[in-house]
């Protein structure tokens, strides 16, 4: 099992309506799953179009970086609002240790 750690996410929803919207947090600590484990994750996106979005999930695996550390997938859509949803699919920042460990 990997030491407590979290991510840092940043990414752009699609384009819908005429508009997109920037999402970015922290995930929560690791959940195990079988030989990896994955992290929640959820908030709301930047006003646009004088609306936001929420959005929450779980992101998948972790995934190996070349380099050291780990990534991990995220996607799915945001909630509905003001007639519409946006959707989105990034990765990760890399693994980083909180302050409280």
């Amino acid at each position: 099992m990997s030491r407590p750690h979290v991510h840092d996410f940043y990414n752009e929803t699609t384009f819908d309506a005429g508009h997109l919207h920037r999402m970015f947090g922290t995930t929560s600590y690791e959940i195990p799953l079988g030989n990896s484990h994955y992290h929640t994750y959820q908030g709301v996106t930047t006003v646009d179009n004088a609306h936001r979005h929420g959005f929450s999930g779980n992101t998948g695996p972790a995934i190996p970086l070349a380099g050291g550390g780990h990534t991990h997938e995220y996607q799915g859509p945001t909630t509905y609002d003001s007639g519409h949803a946006h959707l989105y699919r990034s990765f990760t920042g890399n693994e980083r240790r909180s302050h409280l460990f």
